[in-house]
């Protein structure tokens, strides 16, 4: 099973945790990426989020497709788009697996390919300047 999307309301944790649960599996991970004030001392009051929204979700769906083989996973992965503020939240990564390692390995290869390989941009409002980051950025 597999639940991709890309969307600007806010990203609900408990249901899309719940599309997750399998019978036959043991271990749930969870990656939930907020906004953050603060990167090293670089203050941000606000990021927005923008997508080339067809090729997005054909790597997102490939992405899962990727950790569904090789971990035998349920996958769900949303991203939010548009005008995103302190403590929003901004990208959701769930992997369930018969076992823990394989949903913890799976998670973090998401996140990680997810920053390399998906057209989805962030123009970062800072107190000070505007800084654009995206695919091959430097957007942690």
């Amino acid at each position: 099973m597999k639940y991709v999307a890309l969307q600007h309301e806010t990203i609900e944790i408990g249901l899309l945790s719940e599309k997750l649960i399998n019978k036959n599996h043991g271990g749930i991970n969870l990656f939930v990426g907020t906004i953050r004030e603060w990167t090293g001392d670089i203050q941000t009051e606000e990021i927005r989020y923008t997508s080339y929204e067809e090729m997005a979700l054909k790597e997102l769906n490939k992405l899962a497709a990727e950790v569904e083989a090789q971990w035998g996973a349920d996958v769900v992965i949303v991203h939010r788009l548009g005008l995103l503020e302190i403590t929003d939240i901004a990208v959701f990564i769930g992997v369930s697996t018969p076992h823990r390692a394989a949903c913890f390995e799976g998670s973090r290869y998401i996140i990680e390919r997810l920053k390399e390989r998906v057209p989805i941009w962030k123009e970062e409002k800072d107190v000070d300047k505007i800084r654009w980051g995206g695919i091959n950025a430097d957007n942690n």
